[in-house]
């Protein structure tokens, strides 16, 4: 059960860099096309943390600790992609910049996390 939940944990930390990856292709682009594909990231980041939020239970605390950590980050880019969906402008860039920002921070604590599950894994090998 551990090696799938592992899987599990890295195939979100694959979906948390796609999702940063979108973001930042989004941020590239220009004109109507780049709201399209706000509105899809914000979708996106709503699965990703619904997916961290089933895995949970399952986890050691160091592990769920980061995974909450890059769920209110998720939850922000969210927040912010929606707010870059009304803005225009700077506004909408600095919205932008900050979605990025927070899907940066939530890949970091996927990683993290990760790392927290191998580490707790190398350690109950050992003894």
């Amino acid at each position: 059960m551990s090696v799938s939940m592992n899987k599990d944990i890295e195939q979100i930390r694959a979906a948390a860099q796609q999702l940063h990856g979108a973001i930042s292709d989004a941020a590239a682009k220009r004109g109507g096309a780049v709201k399209t594909d706000i509105e899809a990231v914000g979708q996106q980041a709503k699965a990703v943390s619904e997916s961290l939020k089933a895995t949970l239970g399952v986890q050691n605390e160091a592990t769920k600790t980061y995974l909450k950590a890059a769920v209110t980050d998720l939850e922000a880019v969210q927040k912010h992609a929606a707010e870059a969906l009304h803005n225009s402008g700077q506004a909408f860039q600095a919205s932008i910049r900050q979605t990025l920002a927070d899907a940066r921070a939530s890949v970091q604590k996927v990683s993290e996390a990760v790392a927290a599950k191998r580490s707790a894994a190398a350690g109950k090998t050992r003894t």
